[in-house]
């Protein structure tokens, strides 16, 4: 197929607001977290840039997008070997796509990382997301958008299920290893910034229409809907969540209103291609009243995610999910269209995702936790990682 340049540009454009999501993240994420942590939980989000890019040209890509079987892709473009240049893709050169699919295994590993600040052991992290993009993100990436035993079935028009579920669950389960912050559930933890967290929101909603209108792959009608649902969804939740915030404490936050943007993006993710802009508003509100409530639930069922990367990612993806299967019209039918089958198949492949994720994550941690360790120690958490991981500080008055 002939290369269309409009369709190639875009792609393009579309690949670098997917990358500038990361120092998004790690703003949003480095508002949320103590001072003494701010340096180290940025830098979390910046050297996945490093070695997931490396990692995905070498090996990743292949297994997520090689033909294989229904598990994994092959080895057959293992450091690219197949491609070059004159490559295409659909409408596009083979690189830009690459490149496209790249910025997606970045930037999941990356989301974690908000559930373990101010815990983990540096060199422990940079093990985890090198081992787990390989063997959580790519084959799932491969199950639902390379040709393996989800793809055509569950609907996920930018990563609902292969980016969000898998992160936001993955989140939770490495919890297990690194248990509870010291003084949680007695201190009061406060973020030290958020209105660096509001610039990171600003920013990943800025990236995140390259997300999903960039996931059309063409600069075509389907590219214009996905922007048009990006943009409505993540309103819609972040006043939803402002809602259920104000009713139940009597008080509207930036926080809160900031953290339900981010859900309502998370949600809108799987469905921006398949659902009308008013769909896209009826997920938003479901997303922020939904993912308000699975974050009070946090603090009554005890587990320590720091920055709650479950209670968004995690439910919000699932919900997200859930919800294409209840409104797809555009390329395909959910449940309000008449076809019941579908919002069978979007649970389905949620709950086979949740539970690989889950699996590998926690062999993962074990064996990290044997070997390297995971768990800084009581001294380290309280100094702050900024200085004892990697001798800085973020402020320097």
């Amino acid at each position: 197929m002939a290369i269309v340049f409009a369709d190639t540009a875009w792609v393009l454009i579309s690949s670098a607001l997917v990358l500038f999501m990361l120092p998004g993240l790690a703003l949003f994420y480095g508002g949320m977290v103590r001072r003494k942590n701010v340096l180290s939980s940025m830098m979390y989000s910046f050297v996945v840039m490093g070695i997931v890019a490396v990692l995905w040209v070498v090996i990743g890509y292949s297994l997520a997008f090689s033909e294989g079987n229904w598990f994994v892709g092959g080895l057959d473009h293992i450091f690219l070997v197949g491609i070059d240049y004159t490559s295409t893709t659909g409408t596009i050169p083979t690189y830009a796509f690459v490149a496209f699919q790249g910025m997606f295994a970045i930037i999941t590993p990356a989301l974690i990382s908000g559930a373990v600040v101010g815990r983990i052991k540096f060199k422990s992290y940079i093990a985890f997301i090198t081992i787990w993009s390989l063997i959580v993100y790519a084959p799932v990436c491969h199950w639902v958008w390379g040709g393996g035993f989800l793809t055509g079935e569950a609907l996920d028009f930018a990563g609902g299920t292969v980016v969000h579920i898998t992160s936001g669950v993955s989140a939770l389960a490495i919890l297990v290893f690194l248990g509870k912050r010291k003084g949680y559930g007695v201190d009061i933890i406060k973020p030290h910034n958020v209105t660096l967290t509001l610039i990171g929101t600003g920013l990943l909603w800025f990236g995140w229409f390259g997300f999903n209108a960039g996931s059309a792959l063409a600069a075509n009608e389907i590219a214009a809907l996905a922007f048009m649902t990006t943009f409505v969804a993540p309103a819609a939740a972040g006043l939803s969540w402002m809602a259920a915030e104000w009713w139940g404490t009597g008080r509207p936050t930036a926080l809160g209103f900031a953290t339900g943007i981010l859900a309502g993006l998370v949600a809108i993710t799987p469905a921006a291609g398949f659902v009308t802009p008013m769909a896209a508003i009826a997920i938003g509100v479901v997303a922020g009243v939904v993912c308000y409530n699975a974050v009070i639930l946090k603090g009554k069922l005890g587990y320590d995610d720091s920055l709650d990367v479950f209670g968004v990612h995690g439910v919000g993806g699932t919900t997200g999910a859930l919800l294409t299967g209840v409104f797809a019209t555009v390329g395909a039918a959910g449940l309000l269209s008449g076809n019941s089958h579908q919002l069978f198949l979007q649970l389905e492949g949620s709950a086979i995702t949740m539970v690989y994720a889950v699996v590998c994550t926690l062999a993962i941690g074990f064996v990290l936790d044997k070997t390297l360790g995971l768990k800084v120690s009581v001294s380290e958490e309280n100094i702050g990682l900024d200085q004892t991981q990697h001798g800085e500080k973020g402020y320097n008055f």
